[in-house]
């Protein structure tokens, strides 16, 4: 036949439409046209594939040859079309014939990118390729065989692995089977993080740290240099709540997208950390097309700000919006991609230029203390819930013998109060809306007036007063508490000061 179908892939964000490849050979001068919106690494493919099939011992067609990619109106970008568009190309040429190919062709969906040898590369988006697959058709999709250890992660593969373009074809003739990827879980990875044990003090910055693990929340440490900010928050992962399969599914296609960015052991909260030269872009996402950033890598884990000041203020105000919605949307001028990014923002900071506020050390003038503060704007420090200040350690505490108590004994609470927001609201309190606040952080009379004196006092917006109340719950359910008692909304108001009144 002349002309030929073949099922294929696009990549929208997280989502992956699917695109009919269609194959044209006609009279005419010879030419090799691809339509539909194809970006470069698309158009480029024309080298590639006729490199491929060459390779493989197929004929080239010397004639009019035209793809198309529909929908039109959608962006196609990558190599992954190469494999769908030769596989094309020997249907519509007649080299790929007969009852068993025309009933097996309709039954697959191919991605993959070609190399001129006909070897198929492997390639990044190919995890929310299979979920899509899966999830909308019946159809098997066929990709690399180097996507195949990270495909079989997923909990109801329908996903074929090839490793040449040759295999496919013999796939498609009956002379051969590819390889059927079955559901394997990887074993549970070791934890990296460094551990609480090995934290010689800061009894106050801990229990914070497993306040915040407990519940979701924010967490912003302030102190001089060397008091322990960095290592207390690079400890975080070491105590934070397991991942359900659900969610490390969802790592892991996120991580998928952003293929240079090196994806966690499965079932480990990812941990991000960038530098604080990061531009607005690298934190929220962009590019063409649309990639996910920083705070969508942390989806389900933690996004680290060291030196959070010395972020661009533009940078951290991107951050507002997903901490409150948990996703962000990237907006072009056709399309708006939506990626999630319910992340647990942990960030450290000096109290000053110098960062020895309030110490003989400090020469800062007062207005330049206030400027420094100042980068952050007041809408970012609300909703941070948990902010502590540390101080450096007694040397002679820092230098004595001895262990504290160890990450594994911590996360064991952490575990059994996360347990507890699940079974009681289906997620952290962290995300608790203002309507459950009545029913799950109910206060007695003496704690409720404590709360409102606090609030007036420290000149608290609603943001923050809920927040103290979610914080109490969790500090409620980490001693195993049905009801908040007048202790814990005491801590989590002990958690919620300005930056200046901890150190003026």
């Amino acid at each position: 036949m002349s002309v030929a179908l073949v099922k294929s892939r696009a990549l929208l964000g997280l989502s992956s439409p699917l695109v009919d490849v269609e194959i044209h050979i006609g009279n005419g001068l010879p030419a090799f046209n691809i339509v539909g919106l194809p970006e470069a690494e698309v158009r480029e493919s024309r080298e590639r594939v006729r490199a491929a099939l060459l390779h493989g011992g197929f004929e080239f067609p010397n004639r009019r040859l035209t793809v198309n990619l529909a929908p039109a109106d959608l962006p196609k970008h990558s190599g992954r079309f190469d494999l769908p568009i030769a596989i094309g190309i020997l249907v519509a040429s007649g080299q790929l014939e007969g009852p068993h190919c025309a009933e097996l062709l309709p039954q697959l969906e191919l991605v993959g990118e070609l190399s001129l040898t006909g070897v198929l590369r492997p390639g990044a988006g190919l995890l929310a390729m299979a979920v899509a697959s899966h999830r909308e058709s019946k159809r098997s999709l066929v990709v690399p065989q180097g996507n195949a250890a990270e495909l079989a992660a997923l909990l109801e593969p329908r996903v074929l692995a090839a490793a040449s373009l040759a295999e496919v074809a013999d796939h498609l003739k009956g002379l051969g089977s590819l390889t059927r990827i079955s559901h394997h879980r990887p074993p549970a990875a070791p934890m990296a993080a460094p551990d609480f044990a090995d934290i010689k003090g800061q009894d106050l910055a801990k229990r914070a740290c497993e306040v915040a693990a407990a519940g979701g929340h924010g967490l912003l440490l302030i102190g001089p240099p060397g008091a322990g900010k960095s290592l207390l928050a690079q400890a975080l992962p070491s105590i934070l709540p397991p991942l359900d399969e659900d969610h490390a599914q969802e790592v892991m296609v996120l991580q998928d997208l952003k293929r240079s960015v090196a994806a966690p052991a499965w079932g480990l909260r990812p941990f991000r950390a960038p530098h604080h030269s990061a531009s607005a872009a690298a934190l929220a996402g962009g590019g063409t097309p649309p990639r996910p950033g920083e705070v969508s890598l942390a989806h389900h884990g933690v996004l680290f700000l060291d030196e959070l000041p010395e972020f661009a203020r533009r940078a951290l105000e991107c951050l507002r919006e997903p901490l409150e919605t948990g996703q962000i949307s990237i907006a072009r001028a056709l399309r708006q991609v939506t990626f999630p990014a319910r992340f647990q923002l942990v960030a450290a900071m000096n109290p000053c230029p110098c960062g020895y506020f309030g110490d003989a050390r400090c020469r800062c003038q007062r207005e330049q203390v206030w400027r420094y503060q100042s980068r952050i704007s007041g809408p970012l420090l609300d909703r941070i819930d948990v902010q502590v200040a540390i101080a450096p350690i007694d040397e002679a505490q820092l230098l004595a013998a001895g262990r504290a108590q160890a990450s594994r004994a911590i996360a064991e609470r952490v575990a059994r109060a996360h347990l507890c927001q699940l079974q009681r609201q289906g997620h952290p309190n962290a995300q608790l809306e203002p309507a459950d606040l009545d029913r799950h952080c109910a206060l007695p009379e003496a704690a409720q007036t404590l709360l409102v004196r606090a609030a007036r006092q420290l000149r608290w917006s609603s943001r923050a007063t809920h927040r103290v109340l979610k914080l109490a719950r969790s500090i409620a359910d980490l001693d195993e508490s049905t009801d908040i008692a007048q202790a814990h909304l005491a801590e989590a108001i002990g958690y919620r000061r300005a930056i200046m009144a901890e150190h003026a």
